[in-house]
């Protein structure tokens, strides 16, 4: 395995930075502002973000999380990895460059399932930045780290598809931008049990859709998109809205969460190596009992705990990459698990380091380190806790040592 990266890679990572550092870290204070000052926070959009984004796309720093080099930057896992990292430095990075979940998700579940009509319709708009999407599959009355838990049902009548279920957590669709969602159901209750899951469009404009509310994350509205339960009763779509077919919905989310997992993971090493930046500057700038922070022993082994965690995490990070790249997602699905488990936990270890370091600042919003902390711990949770995956890694190492007539397989 080699995870250096190419002399392209190389250029858009110093790109991404660059802008980074110019443009978005300077901004952060100013979306802000431009938030709170208006009505409601979830009103409008901040203007500096529109900036922003025609900034990187006049810098050709767009859709870079595309493998496909017509509407992307054709890169692989792989090379997109550490621009990713780069965006995940800042909670306003991902969408700057239209490479911010759920959308990311959605825009590849389109383009890799979706019907020359859907992607005219919505993957094109998505693309162009012009509109955004939820994804609505978690549901409040079931577990639904197990998806065949879901009751939504969508129901075939004639030429429509009638959709009854409520969902909540469904992120982006507080956005005054956001147009689409992609709701997950049952077609078929008695199918097998793999089967009977459908993903359907569902234009947030049609009759029965309803947003109850939208939910915080330890006190963070996440403003303007927000964490949406929405109410979907007898909501009538065509039938041309399903996507790739009935029965298919357990597989799009499959091959639609892999990415999705591993985007993530790259943002949090972002998060973490942000903080310690932040962490390493603050204890060079104070002093405690006649000696500068940084002299103190104790924060040496933060210091280096920290740096030791965050490669761990970025070289399993890569590897998971690499073998999506290679052997696909399906073959990677235990690197996968594996690095949702650990990205997330180093993140919060990194980050506690660094807001314990900065005293009382540190949980304040004079730094991003409280909210990319309550952003961190929520990934323990989407695209499957820490508990369904720890499962999954377990019953796939379990299966290298099954014993067939008290003879260990494969002997």
């Amino acid at each position: 395995m080699d995870f250096s990266y190419s002399e392209r890679v190389k250029a858009y990572r110093d790109q991404v930075r660059w802008f980074m550092e110019e443009y978005v870290y300077p901004n952060e204070a100013v979306f802000e502002e431009q938030l709170n000052a208006q009505d409601t926070r979830f009103s409008s959009v901040p203007p500096i973000m529109e900036t922003l984004k025609q900034k990187a796309r006049e810098k050709g720093l767009w859709n870079l999380f595309l493998p496909d080099s017509a509407n992307g930057a054709g890169l692989t896992n792989l090379e997109y990895a550490p621009l990713c990292e780069e965006m995940g430095r800042s909670m306003l990075g991902p969408e700057v460059f239209n490479c911010n979940a759920p959308d990311t998700g959605n825009m590849e579940v389109l383009y890799r399932y979706g019907s020359k009509q859907q992607q005219e319709k919505w993957l094109k708009p998505l693309l162009d930045g012009k509109i955004r999407s939820c994804f609505s599959m978690t549901e409040p009355d079931v577990a639904s780290s197990d998806a065949t838990n879901i009751e939504a049902r969508i129901e075939r009548v004639g030429e429509e598809y009638v959709i009854n279920g409520r969902k909540w957590w469904s992120s982006g669709a507080g956005d005054p931008r956001c147009e689409i969602a992609i709701f997950m159901g049952k077609t078929d209750p008695d199918a097998p049990r793999y089967e009977q899951q459908s993903m359907i469009l569902v234009p947030l404009d049609t009759p029965g859709v309803t947003i109850t509310r939208l939910l915080p994350v330890f006190g963070y509205d996440h403003a303007p998109h927000g964490h949406a339960e929405i109410d979907f009763n007898n909501v009538r779509v065509p039938e041309e809205n399903i996507i790739l077919g009935e029965g298919r919905g357990f597989e799009i989310a499959q091959g639609r969460l892999g990415p999705g997992r591993i985007h993530h993971c790259m943002r949090l090493i972002g998060a973490a190596e942000r903080a310690l930046d932040d962490l390493c500057k603050r204890v060079q700038q104070r002093e405690a009992f006649h000696q500068s922070l940084a002299n103190q022993g104790v924060i040496r082994e933060w210091i280096a705990d920290s740096r030791i965690e965050i490669e761990q995490a970025r070289l399993l990070t890569l590897k998971a990459a690499y073998m999506m790249d290679t052997v696909g997602n399906k073959k990677a699905k235990t690197e996968i698990a594996m690095i949702k488990v650990v990205a997330p936990n180093i993140a919060l270890k990194v980050l506690d380091r660094a807001i314990q370091a900065h005293g009382a600042a540190g949980v304040s919003d004079d730094f991003t380190l409280a909210a990319q902390w309550a952003n961190s711990r929520t990934l323990r949770l989407a695209d499957g806790p820490d508990e369904v995956h720890r499962r999954q890694i377990a019953k796939l190492e379990l299966q290298k040592h099954e014993m067939t007539g008290g003879i260990p397989s494969g002997s």
